[in-house]
């Protein structure tokens, strides 16, 4: 019974640290890359080879952008990418490919930097922030509610 029991324990623990797969965008296999011929294939031999693209150049409707990842997740931890990739495809004014290329993904890291900014002002504590009231509220002898001409 406590083997039974160890064992499905054990299995539980391990399914739970089963990788998750995932995919984002259109990751095409290269097969499909295969099937689109520049100087040859149309937009509409690319569209049904590949799909529709996951984005366009913002200024320019003829070059066309396929990007996809495969994430991996296990257990508690962020996904991580295990597969990438970028593709461009270019077409001339008539719709026919001019280029098809697939983009080297290996990233600029970009150093970030811990200076401030500095601002005008007073660098306040927090001290200074609880204590910077008191003496500052009205005094019972001067308080809004009465009137000038002395009262009751």
């Amino acid at each position: 019974m406590k083997i039974a029991l160890l064992v499905t324990v054990s299995t539980a623990m391990i399914a739970g640290c089963t990788p998750t797969q995932s995919n984002r965008g259109n990751l095409v296999e290269d097969f499909r890359i295969a099937e689109v011929t520049p100087g040859i294939s149309t937009r509409t031999n690319v569209l049904k080879s590949l799909g529709s693209p996951t984005t366009t150049a913002p200024f320019d409707d003829n070059v066309w952008y396929y990007i996809g990842q495969k994430m991996e997740k296990r257990g508690i931890f962020d996904p991580e990418v295990v597969d990438e990739k970028v593709v461009v495809v270019a077409f001339d004014d008539q719709g026919i490919v001019q280029t098809l290329q697939e983009v080297d993904n290996n990233r600029l890291e970009v150093p970030t930097v811990d200076r401030k900014t500095p601002t005008s002002g007073n660098e306040v504590t927090l001290l200074e922030q609880l204590l910077g009231n008191v003496g500052k509220f009205n005094t019972p002898d001067s308080s809004p509610t009465r009137t000038a001409g002395g009262g009751s």
